[in-house]
């Protein structure tokens, strides 16, 4: 009777040990942003005559196959401080109507049906035109370096900028403000045709600087306020 009443339990105890595992499970699914949309038209850079613009980029894909929708910004500014228009469309494509003879700058970004977004694609501009137009301003310059909120830790700098204008046959200078007030007042370059100024710096300060930019005809387009530190 005791050698029954032992089996028992030792049997009991195997059933009531084997069933904690379930291989049928379902693994749980990971949502994955889509990817960053890649813009087609108009091309970076872009004189367009038509000041309704039509905007195009190649569609982004999900890994989970969700839907997709699109948010096209466009701007006054290459920083999207001065945002005109937001559309939010299903399409790979958004019709905008914006002022004539008026620089632009415009990105996408992608987003799921599960709320997550993708970055936004890299920042293309265009300028609209008039039909009295004879110039048009150059573009905001765009940054090189020292990235916005870097640190440094030498006694010297360089600063450099990009800058178009879509009047190809344009000659471009650029003046640099620099100083430790922000917005900069102090000019330290002049009418170069250079895209980049050497500074000198102090320990533990912080430095703001902007570009202007001249064409040859009269025009000039003042950038944005950037800014590092040293330390």
């Amino acid at each position: 009777m005791k050698k029954f009443i032992y089996l028992s339990i030792i049997g009991f105890s195997l059933v009531s040990c084997g069933g904690g595992s379930d291989d049928s499970a379902t693994p749980e699914v990971v949502n994955v942003a889509p990817t960053v949309p890649a813009l087609t038209a108009p091309v970076d850079n872009k004189l367009c005559v038509d000041n309704t613009v039509g905007f195009q980029w190649n569609a982004s894909t999900d890994a989970n196959n969700d839907v997709i929708t699109y948010q096209i910004q466009v701007a006054k500014d290459n920083a999207f401080t001065q945002i005109v228009k937001t559309n939010d469309v299903n399409a790979n494509s958004s019709s905008i109507s914006l002022d004539k003879n008026t620089p632009y700058y415009w990105r996408v970004k992608a987003t799921d049906s599960k709320g997550l977004s993708s970055a936004y694609s890299p920042t293309y501009k265009l300028y609209t035109t008039g039909e009295a137009v004879v110039n048009h301003l150059p573009f905001s310059p765009e940054l090189v370096q020292p990235a916005v909120n870097s640190l440094l830790n030498t006694a010297t700098a360089t600063l450099k900028w990009n800058a178009s204008d879509v009047d190809a046959t344009d000659v471009l200078t650029y003046d640099v403000y620099f100083g430790t007030t922000n917005p900069p007042t102090v000019k330290v370059s002049e009418n170069t045709s250079a895209t980049s100024f050497d500074v000198t710096l102090n320990a533990t300060k912080e430095y703001f600087w902007k570009v202007v930019v001249k064409d040859n005809k009269g025009g000039e387009t003042v950038g944005q306020v950037w800014k590092f530190k040293t330390n």
